[in-house]
């Protein structure tokens, strides 16, 4: 799995990329199944996290959060990335 992190608007700190990343690792499990995760972060008033995520089978999921905190915007979206990866994942093994 490939990982891009992008800031819009703003200089990503160290801390903030870190904390990603380690969110990030919640999604380990799809490892195999992911081709590539892109995760823009904008602020303005608000933090807003926008995560686009390709399958291997061509698949391609998007969900997005917004909070004026870093981290509560961050968990927002993971909670609902990691549940559709989990349906993408189980609708594919459905098929086998």
């Amino acid at each position: 799995m490939t990982k891009t992190i992008k800031a819009v608007g703003f200089e990503l700190e160290q801390k903030q990329s870190d904390m990603i990343e380690k969110k990030i690792e919640r999604v380990k499990y799809a490892d195999d199944l992911i081709v590539d995760l892109i995760v823009k972060v904008e602020h303005e008033k608000a933090y807003v996290f926008d995560a686009t995520v390709n399958f291997r089978w061509g698949t391609q999921a998007h969900v997005s959060a917004e909070d004026f905190d870093f981290g509560a915007s961050l968990n927002k979206m993971m909670d609902v990335l990691d549940v559709k990866i989990k349906k993408e994942k189980d609708k594919v093994q459905e098929k086998k």
